[in-house]
């Protein structure tokens, strides 16, 4: 709701819009009329308007007058420029005036519905009616004037249960529409559909033809009685109010009446008049876009007798055929002149320019070139839908069987729910469109006639071999057209899609509705047609379906010459296409775009062509992708290229540490270092064993508790240092914490086999840079965990003499976290609240600490 206005506590029977005025005007059961703003919700003017209650206002078209009429007999007219005055009363009713309208073809007149059974047709000006209908044989509710076209019509709806069709010149009744049940409340003639509608207090709104007054559809959605019927011009859409609340429905189809022949000429219906377009008139100077409406000039063609609800032009053009109102019309399409007609619900053309029409569920008439009746079918089903084209194709709800149109001998039965039906011009392709998805399948001709040439007998199935099944899509089709061996079709999601040998590739997304027109092969654009009649035109290369129709049946010589009439800009789709066809060789060579061409060349493993791409784009990430890929392969030095490119530092290190490259891992700890990745610098600086260099790292990264760690562990003539930087750090954080850090300089004792790691490493310092070759890995494989500290006192024991040279001795620098290596000391500044501190050694869970006041803990 966007807005509501409290009008009065008794019932308000009438209300209408001003709209030039921004006013709603109402009349209710008080006997007042009110006017509001409907922007403001302001109070416009109170009146009282008569002495009963209020049953309808209505407002002139262009004058500043308000009707009203009431339960008093009388109608009184309103001047809002004077003031809201009454200039002029018109008496005559014997019972209540229940309905004024006034006539859109003469805005002079008006009509009245009266209870006293009768209509009264009155001048503005005059106070006697001009005259009076005798029109029902109980009260009047309700009165329309026909808008659509030229016929003098108004209906009536009444307590007797009818709706009466009145030609107001005559004055007699065209019509009576007989089946509501209780009274009818309400009556209108659309404004833009052939149709009247008629709701009642039995619950039911009724759809009528407005020129057959024919019953189309009954509508009962339970809310009680009918009270109102209102529609809005230019639309579909039609509200009903019934005493339980409102509904809105849709009546007719979106889908616009028009056709297009193959030369680019359009001819459409809107409503009887029939109007023609030609794209070809579209100047050379005119750039055409993809997806923008054409400046077309429309050109009245004619009007037609019967309310158009299909237009199909037959094969060649010359003839168009259209179809509505239980009746068929074939006119010439240039001149527009009519060359047969006939009754028909629905109406097809052959390939070759017979045509066919359904008179009814039981009966199909086959009709000649020069339109006389060939044959006349009654099948053995109920045929709710026929389809032309190569074959005569008959539906029930649940099958479709097709016929040849010679004879009409049952071809194939299909047991699918058919939707439509799309033949190719070539005859042998057909696309069977159901509610969820779509079929392509072959039409095997020359299988066919053989067999119904050698006399065998068909049975209720058909030819077995008639149809070869292609493919199944699963999307559901709005309309299509077959180009060649490609299917053009739009689906539910609004998108343009073309499918050649099972491969959908979509085309454009559209923004709204549309419905395909045609494909005009020298302009190599499908056009389609919105519900305004807008013709919009999208480019589809004939050169790319053409070339993808070839590769599908394996003649690449031929695609190959027709791939040199592709624009380059196309040649990125044919690459995808030929890839989905397991082409990824092909599809290599054809793709432009760098980025889908790098993936080829990865997926096929041309790592030249991957670089030279690489190296065009510069992109980290493809330089990445690609170093990997070397490196996976073997290809060593294009991975140390292509990891650089990319500064993958952790990839350059994985490189360089595989193959025992100490000169790659001295640059790359330089280069890591620039780049702040310090953890590949302190990796690659322990792996060259620059213990120092290490230490310095983690200093000037603040991790002083490593440091010390690391010295303690390897460096343990620098630990003193380390020690005194961090006491001077930890003491701005916490200073008894600080205090409890023991220097090994002061309080060696702490400190277990400090002297023999002190020895340890002043022995070891020299022999630290060498490094021996990878072919000699087998003889040091094992020396990985020997304890240097625990090697050295065995010695010292045994009172040899000390050499630790590598590779005599056994004894070498241990890995980091080796087993049985001396391991950092680990502080708990927070938890140290009386001056002790826990020291986790390797051995396990032992715990070393000290009370003593002013002693630190080690």
């Amino acid at each position: 709701m966007a807005k509501s206005f409290e009008v009065t506590e008794l019932p308000v029977r009438s209300a209408k819009f001003i709209a030039r005025k921004q006013w709603v005007v109402a009349g209710a059961d008080d006997m007042f009329i009110r006017v509001y703003n409907y922007n403001t919700m302001d109070k416009v003017k109170v009146y009282e308007a008569h002495t009963d209650y209020i049953r309808c206002v209505a407002v002139h078209p262009t004058l500043p007058y308000v009707l009203s009429s009431s339960d008093d007999m009388l109608i009184k007219l309103w001047d809002w420029e004077k003031g809201w005055i009454c200039t002029q009363i018109f008496e005559g009713h014997s019972h209540y005036v229940m309905q004024v309208t006034f006539n859109p073809k003469d805005t002079n007149t008006f009509a009245s519905a009266s209870l006293d059974r009768t209509i009264k047709i009155w001048n503005l000006g005059s106070p006697d009616p001009n005259f009076t209908l005798d029109a029902h044989l109980k009260g009047v509710n309700c009165v329309d004037y026909f808008t659509g076209g030229d016929r003098p019509y108004l209906i009536t709806g009444s307590d007797d249960h009818t709706a009466k069709v009145w030609d107001y010149q005559t004055k007699s009744c065209v019509q009576t529409l007989e089946g509501h049940t209780h009274n009818v409340s309400s009556v209108c003639f659309h404004p833009e559909l052939p149709i009247i509608i008629t709701g009642s207090e039995d619950g039911t709104v009724r759809i009528w033809h407005a020129t057959t007054y024919r019953l189309e559809n009954t509508l009962n959605y339970g809310l009680e009685r009918v009270w109102a019927v209102g529609y809005l011009k230019g639309s579909r859409r039609v509200v009903i109010g019934y005493d339980e609340g409102t509904i809105m429905i849709k009546l007719g189809r979106e889908e616009p009446v028009a056709s297009m022949d193959s030369s680019g000429k359009i001819i459409w219906a809107k409503h009887n008049e029939v109007q023609t377009v030609n794209i070809k008139t579209v100047g050379a100077d005119y750039e055409v876009t993809d997806g923008e409406r054409l400046p077309l000039a429309v050109k009245e063609l004619g009007s037609c007798d019967l309310y158009p609800q299909s237009l199909k032009h037959n094969r060649n053009g010359r003839f168009v055929v259209v179809c509505g109102d239980g009746e068929y019309i074939i006119y010439t399409a240039l001149a527009w002149r009519n060359r047969s007609f006939g009754s028909a619900l629905e109406f097809v053309w052959s390939s070759d320019g017979e045509y066919a029409v359904r008179e009814s569920t039981s009966r199909i008439k086959v009709f000649s070139k020069n339109f006389q009746e060939r044959k006349s079918i009654r099948p053995t089903f109920s045929a709710e839908r026929i389809f032309g084209g190569t074959l005569l194709a008959m539906c029930s709800n649940d099958f479709i069987c097709f016929y040849d149109w010679a004879e009409c001998r049952l071809i194939r039965r299909i047991d699918v729910n058919v939707k439509n039906l799309y033949w190719a011009d070539s005859g042998d392709l057909l696309t069977i469109a159901s509610d969820t998805s779509f079929y392509i399948l072959k039409y095997n001709e020359d299988i066919v006639s053989s067999y119904l040439d050698s006399g065998n007998p068909v049975d209720e199935q058909g030819v077995e071999d008639a149809f070869e099944m292609l493919h199944e899509i699963n999307e559901r089709v709005r309309t299509g057209i077959w180009v060649g061996d490609c299917f053009i079709y739009n689906n539910s999601s609004s998108r343009l899609n073309y499918c050649v040998g099972g491969e959908v590739t979509t085309m454009f997304h559209l923004d709204r509705p549309m419905y395909l027109l045609g494909y005009l092969a020298g302009q190599s654009r499908v056009y389609l047609i919105d519900k305004e009649f807008n013709v919009i035109g999208y480019t589809l290369l004939l050169s790319l379906i053409e070339y993808k129709t070839l590769v599908m049946r394996g003649d690449l010589d031929r695609a190959n010459e027709v791939l040199q009439s592709i624009p380059k800009e196309h040649h990125n789709s044919v690459a995808h296409f030929l890839e989905s066809r397991g082409m990824p060789e092909d599809a290599l060579e054809v793709a432009t775009d760098p980025n889908y061409k790098f993936d080829l060349a990865v997926q096929l493993e041309r790592l030249d062509i991957a670089k030279a791409i690489a190296s065009e784009v510069q992109s980290e990430s493809k330089w990445k992708q690609l170093g990997k890929l070397a490196m996976s392969a073997g290809k060593l030095d294009m991975a140390e290229e292509c990891l650089s490119h990319a500064m993958d530092l952790s990839g350059l290190l994985l490189l360089y540490s595989a193959i025992g490259d100490a000169e790659g891992i001295a640059k790359l700890a330089a280069l890591a270092k620039d780049q702040g990745k310090n953890n590949v610098a302190f990796l690659c600086l322990f792996l060259l064993g620059e213990v120092e260099d290490c230490l310095q790292l983690l200093l000037e990264s603040n991790r002083i508790p490593e440091a010390a760690l690391l010295a303690r562990s390897y460096l343990p003539s620098k630990v003193s240092d380390i020690v005194a930087i961090w006491k001077n750090d930890l003491n701005k954080v916490n200073p008894k914490a600080a205090e409890s850090l023991a220097d090994p300089e002061e309080y060696p004792n702490l400190f277990e086999d400090w002297q023999v790691a002190l020895a340890v490493e002043s022995n070891i310092i020299q022999k630290r840079g060498s490094y021996p070759s990878a072919e000699e890995y087998l003889s040091y494989a094992e020396k990985s965990n020997v304890n240097l500290v625990e090697a050295f006192k065995s010695m010292q024991v045994e009172g040899d003499d000390l050499e630790l040279e590598n590779g005599d001795s056994g004894l070498e620098v241990p890995a980091e976290n080796g087993e049985g290596q001396e391991e950092a000391v680990e502080v708990d500044a927070e938890d140290s609240t009386d001056g002790s501190v826990l020291v986790n050694g390797n051995d396990g869970d032992e715990e070393y600490g000290t009370k003593n006041e002013g002693t630190p803990s080690a």
